[in-house]
């Protein structure tokens, strides 16, 4: 069988993992796929570096999109990165060319990756992007193949190694998160802008692709509430253990009545879940179907070898004529939900108040919540200062969101209380 050709458009750190794993497995790969995996082209902006590969027999194009032309390219490789530019321009001249596309791009995908599916079908070649999602972890495989035979009730997980790595830090340390970040910046863990990464920007274009996959739905990331970790304090953690949980950076989508909930939030999780004890730069994801019940997908999220692990797993899968739709179902399927109101989502509450230690402050903190049906489960106060402001940890009962946020508009105002209120919510099984 020929052997496939392979233009690969990007040879930084994912880049370089890839051609390290394509040279140093290249028996066992030609072995499992029948045919060889052969680099006949190539991309970067420096040419003169040495990667430690051989590239002598590659094609070198200046211009990344000029790889979509190359005759000798059957399968386009995008590792440039970005939602538009030269990485959308180069996998539409690609699928337009007739070529496959494996990318890495989960921005590119959560914002354009319907038109791109729909784009690939109608060209015949396939849009493969296992890498986007949780680096090493075949979560994309699974979804689509090893749990199609299941209606999907709901997917979570831990999908920023960053995140992982500060809240981890934060919890064993006993530190607040602008020193952990600081430190995550110095050792690389996270980018020196780390907006992407701890605004939860990061996870919510990884959970609209898993959305996706799991409900056979349109990609909308317009769609995804979310928040970041940076108000989540060494105090908001030091509670969490003492009520039974972790503080981790969730992303969880499931079909409601109110249409698709897609977010991201820093989510208290029970101690005694798998996923609590995810840490570092490791990545999880939980999947619940009708009848495998569920199942928990755990590896590393990002890096060079886990990245080009995946990436060279959709190769495998083109190399051998192994096609499957992009999300799941053909593009003309996917449905389009309305997306879930985070004001209709129902949960139970973590509520830390920094309060004023005088008589009556508890009194207007639960008639607030009175007025607006929430009850609580439990209050835990610490030792009392009539100097300084004190901080109330307050867990409620299931509730509506929009409750809540009313509540603690009120709580907000009352001139006890010292700063704006706290509130993470608490992940509870599925009844």
């Amino acid at each position: 069988m020929a052997d496939l050709r392979v233009g690969i458009a990007g040879l930084g750190t994912v880049g370089g993992g890839v051609l390290k794993l394509l040279d140093g497995n290249a028996e066992l790969l030609g072995q499992r796929c029948g045919r060889k995996l052969v680099v006949s082209a190539v991309s970067a902006r420096d040419h003169a570096k040495n990667r430690g590969v051989d590239l002598k027999s590659a094609t070198w194009h200046a211009n990344a999109a000029t790889l979509a032309a190359d005759p000798k390219v059957d399968v386009v490789v995008e590792l440039i990165g970005g939602s538009d530019g030269a990485a959308k321009k180069l996998c539409e001249a690609a699928i337009a060319a007739g070529k496959h596309v494996v990318t890495a791009n989960k921005a590119l995908l959560a914002v354009h990756g319907a038109k791109l599916a729909a784009a690939a079908e109608s060209k015949g070649v396939v849009l493969a992007f296992e890498a986007a999602v949780a680096g090493g972890i075949p979560i994309v495989k699974a979804l689509r193949e090893g749990l199609a035979a299941n209606r999907v009730k709901r997917v979570y997980g831990i999908l920023n190694g960053t995140c992982n790595y500060i809240l981890t830090t934060m919890r064993e340390s006993k530190r607040e998160f602008a020193d952990v970040l600081a430190e995550a910046q110095k050792l690389g863990y996270a980018e020196l802008d780390p907006a992407m990464d701890v605004d939860g920007v990061d996870a919510a274009h990884k959970l609209a692709l898993l959305a996706a996959l799991a409900f056979g739905a349109e990609v909308d990331f317009k769609g995804v509430y979310v928040e970041g970790i940076r108000h989540v304090s060494a105090q908001d953690i030091d509670f969490a253990a003492t009520l039974g949980y972790r503080i981790k950076l969730i992303g969880q989508a499931r079909l409601t009545d109110n249409g698709l909930e897609q977010r991201v939030t820093p989510t208290m999780v029970p101690l005694d879940s798998p996923i609590a004890h995810t840490e570092g730069v490791f990545n999880a994801v939980v999947v619940e179907g009708d009848f495998v019940g569920t199942t928990l997908f755990q590896g590393r999220g990002a890096g060079a070898g886990p990245t080009a692990s995946a990436v060279v797993a959709d190769l495998i899968d083109i190399a051998r004529g192994r096609s499957a739709a992009a999300f799941s179902v053909p593009a003309k399927d996917l449905k389009k939900y309305p997306a879930a109101p985070m004001s209709r989502h129902r949960g139970a509450y973590y509520i830390r108040l920094m309060v004023k230690d005088r008589p009556g402050v508890i009194a207007d903190v639960t008639a607030a919540l009175r007025d607006q049906r929430v009850s609580l489960e439990s209050m835990l106060q610490r030792a009392r200062s009539p100097e300084e402001a004190v901080p109330v940890v307050l867990v409620t009962h299931e509730t509506e969101e929009a409750a809540m946020t009313r509540a603690l508009a009120t709580i907000a105002k009352l001139d006890t209380v010292t700063e704006p209120p706290r509130m993470i919510r608490i992940e509870q099984p599925e009844g």
